[in-house]
């Protein structure tokens, strides 16, 4: 049986493959591998005898450690927005005053907001009675009468 042989350029190949699936779904995951097969494969290039094993063994090791110094990194040092809400669209919408679009009956109905319609519940009320959206749970406003 012939035995495996790897070069330090198929690390290299590797490294190259997990960079474009970085691009293709970011999430700073495949990068941190991505860099571990390219010290695996330079570690190959300046000592070229090195077993299989260890070689899956280094990138193993550096792979974990890169991954999880990322994930430290990332809870430590959080990045601030202007727009923390920007991808939350039913938080944007809570203090906010709007009129029913459908009555509130047995706890539920329905307020119009820009082009779409949601639901909401809170006390029982009529058409057209001005609610303030207090919170949201799922896709549902939690609605208080506004006097």
């Amino acid at each position: 049986m012939t035995e495996l042989t790897i070069v330090f350029w198929n690390w290299w190949v590797l490294a190259l493959v997990l960079l474009v699936i970085e691009l293709l779904a970011p999430g700073f995951f495949c990068l941190w591998m991505a860099t571990s097969g390219f010290i695996t494969g330079l570690l190959l290039l300046v000592i070229p005898g090195i077993s299989i094993e260890v070689q899956v063994s280094v990138f193993s090791v550096l792979s974990v450690a890169a991954i999880s110094a990322w994930k430290i990194y990332g809870k430590k040092h959080v990045i601030e927005t202007d727009h923390p809400l920007l991808n939350k669209r039913g938080a944007q919408y809570i203090g906010r005053t709007f009129s029913l679009y459908q009555p509130i009956e047995n706890g539920e109905g329905k307020i119009k907001v820009d082009d779409s319609i949601w639901k909401v519940q809170g006390p029982d009320c009529s058409i057209n009675t001005k609610v303030k959206v207090v919170a949201i749970c799922g896709t549902v406003f939690d609605v208080e009468i506004v006097d």
